[in-house]
């Protein structure tokens, strides 16, 4: 019982932080499943059924709150969850020895992109133009099958495309990837069920995970319009990289004062990237304040999120 509460706990904070981000849920789900011992696929597999009811949810209140953009719903969901199934099947069909670490690498490669991205601010365009199926279908291709194979991935490869792509806001990149992974979990689910049977299903772990998730998803389509993305960005990062790093070192045979060595430099890393994440808030609400001053309205926007006006260098927006 203590263990499920602890496991509803997780899914509780992880769709806190998916649904602020648009992304996270399956990297701090599977992170926790795989540093418990649980196998790969099972983890993963466990993660996307639970995922079916929390982004099902998350969708509803993102609609809700205005967040979703249905036309890029359309055209990233189905090209996902074509890739969510292949990489179920693939995950499936490996042992769980040689898994193991392929999904730590994926995990820390994600969560180190995490730390890199949001050291620094994130720009959006509303005004650029629309999306097109070109760029659309192989990015939710490419997304849904590292989201598969990985335990998580749907949102650090789909949510920062979009926002650098310019021409969504922010609230509607995350919640339009937030709508659109119900499509891919699913798949996944079906990929997983077709390739390891109901016992890779851990069913009392996709239960506390799917309560503690719906739980969180309605306050954290709340919660993405006033949380500092920067801070919760880099935070979450440096738990995916220093956790999967754990794996990755003991599979690599490192001695033990070579261990110690790469945790020490990891994080300093992260420590840097939280002091950058700080710094890159600061100067995103020091441009805000000067643009209001300048144009005498209010700037609406994301908080941890450059407006276009913030985009320009602090010394051109002051001049």
């Amino acid at each position: 019982m203590r263990k499920l509460l602890v496991l509803a706990l997780v899914g509780l904070v992880a769709q806190l932080v998916d649904g602020s981000l648009g992304m996270a849920y399956g990297l701090t789900s599977s992170t926790l499943l795989l540093v418990a011992g649980v196998a790969p696929a099972a983890a993963s597999a466990s993660v996307h059924l639970a995922e079916i009811g929390t982004t099902l949810a998350a969708g509803v209140a993102h609609w809700r709150f205005g967040n979703v953009d249905w036309r890029v719903v359309a055209r990233i969901a189905v090209p996902g969850a074509l890739g969510a199934f292949a990489g179920a099947t693939f995950l499936s069909a490996i042992s769980t020895k040689a898994a193991a670490p392929w999904m730590a690498a994926i995990l820390f490669t994600l969560g180190a992109y995490l730390l890199v991205r949001f050291s620094r601010p994130l720009r959006a365009n509303g005004a650029a133009g629309g999306l097109r199926v070109r760029f659309l279908g192989p990015l939710g291709l490419v997304a849904g099958f590292v989201d598969a194979t990985g335990g998580g991935g749907w949102g650090p490869v789909a949510t920062p495309a979009l926002l650098v792509s310019g021409r969504m806001e922010p609230r509607k990149v995350i919640g339009s990837v937030d709508t659109a992974e119900f499509v891919v979990a699913g798949a996944a689910s079906a990929g997983f069920l077709i390739g390891l049977g109901t016992e890779g299903f851990l069913l009392p772990t996709v239960a506390a995970l799917l309560i503690g998730g719906l739980i969180a998803a309605p306050i954290a389509a709340w919660l993405v319009r006033i949380v500092p993305a920067q801070l919760l960005g880099a935070t979450i990062g440096g738990v995916i990289v220093l956790t999967n790093a754990r794996t990755l070192v003991r599979a690599g045979g490192l001695p033990g004062g070579a261990q110690w060595l790469v945790y020490g430099l990891l994080a300093a890393g992260w420590l840097a990237a939280i002091v950058l994440a700080v710094r890159a808030l600061r100067r995103v609400r020091r441009a805000r304040a000067t643009a209001q001053a300048t144009t005498g309205s209010q700037v609406p926007a994301t908080p941890g999120y450059a407006t276009p006006e913030e985009s320009l260098p602090l010394a051109t927006v002051e001049r």
